[in-house]
């Protein structure tokens, strides 16, 4: 391994000098420390990050936690996050949490022995009021942004979110404007708020039409293929003669369109179907699925902007997203309008 010293034997100057150049102090001349650092380059020298953070008392390190990176949502934020982290000269570390509380509590309490100077959390979501990790993340005044709305034990933070409630109020408006009345509602975890706010967007769209909600139209799902193709089933075996189907996520949406395929029932000809979130599963499903887009990137970059402003003390405000109608295949006016 390189050191210092190594470096200034060298260059024949003294190991402060060396240190000086290197942290493009002042005192040293441009021509000494472009000399310096050519030399410290090719000798292979590599700056001791944990020495550094010792001085600095920065580790330029961020912890990262969600779920899990196979939920194709989380892909595109986690590559936004880490992107733009890597320009202010940040490295990322990630966690997943399995949506298991006490794996989140695990995986935030390794990050926060690693010194990180800042998180990044999709939480774990839960009936509690009060979670001890999210208390003791506040003692240590870490800089921490949520991504997704906040919950009762983690208000204290400031969030990064999509306007859940307004893009599933569009969606359903969409499908009531093509002429839906039985407009089936396939819900998210019961615990997300998330989830709350966007059958909140659908059950408001229908009472603006004058449509009152049915809850013979709602059923419970969650956030996966499987969890789609089971409220699908329930939904078939119920007979409740929908004519669109509005899903919590897309992956919700393919788990009911595949579901309801095998049955022979044809998409858009018999029924509708829009999810949420523009994720490539639906895209290229066989019958392109009708969404709101998520503005995901955008998410992620607004999270570390966030993430800069608390670490330089500047006041934060919560950000909200707006989702855009993308329209394809999946949804057309039903058969007795056509």
């Amino acid at each position: 391994m390189v050191r210092l010293k190594d470096i200034a034997r060298h260059a024949g100057v003294s190991v402060m000098t060396i240190s000086k150049a290197l942290r493009d102090a002042p005192d040293v001349s441009a021509v000494t420390k472009a000399r310096i650092k050519a030399l410290a380059q090719q000798m292979g020298y590599v700056p001791d990050s944990s020495a550094q953070g010792l001085r600095t008392k920065m580790t330029k390190l961020f912890g990262l936690v969600i779920p899990s990176n196979t939920n194709p949502i989380f892909a595109r934020i986690v590559f936004a996050i880490e992107d733009r982290a890597h320009e202010l000269g940040y490295d990322t570390l990630l966690a997943h949490t399995h949506n298991k509380p006490e794996r989140g509590e695990h995986c935030l309490r390794r990050l926060l022995s690693r010194r990180v100077d800042g998180l990044f959390i999709s939480p774990v979501y839960r009936f509690e009021a009060e979670a001890r990790i999210y208390q003791e993340i506040l003692t240590r005044q870490t800089p921490t942004v949520l991504l997704g709305p906040p919950a009762p034990f983690c208000k204290s933070f400031p969030s990064i979110e999509i306007e859940e409630s307004v893009a599933s109020y569009n969606a359903a408006r969409y499908l009531l404007k093509l002429g839906h009345k039985r407009i089936a509602y396939l819900t998210g975890p019961p615990v997300a708020p998330w989830a709350h706010d966007r059958f909140e967007g659908y059950r408001r769209a229908l009472r603006e039409a004058n449509l009152e909600p049915d809850d013979k139209l709602v059923f419970q799902a969650g956030s996966t293929i499987e969890d789609g193709t089971k409220a699908a089933l329930q939904m078939l075996n119920e007979n409740c003669n929908a004519t669109a189907v509005q899903a919590v996520n897309d992956l919700v949406a393919v788990g009911c369109a595949e579901t309801l395929l095998a049955q022979g029932i044809r998409i858009p000809e018999d029924i509708s179907i829009i999810g949420f979130g523009n994720v490539l599963a639906g895209e290229f499903f066989r019958v392109p699925l009708t969404t709101m887009r998520q503005p995901k990137f955008r998410l992620g970059i607004a999270a570390v902007d966030v993430m800069m402003k608390l670490i330089h003390g500047e006041p934060v405000q919560l950000q909200r997203l707006t989702a855009e109608l993308i329209e394809r295949k999946s949804t057309a006016p039903p058969k007795d309008l056509k």
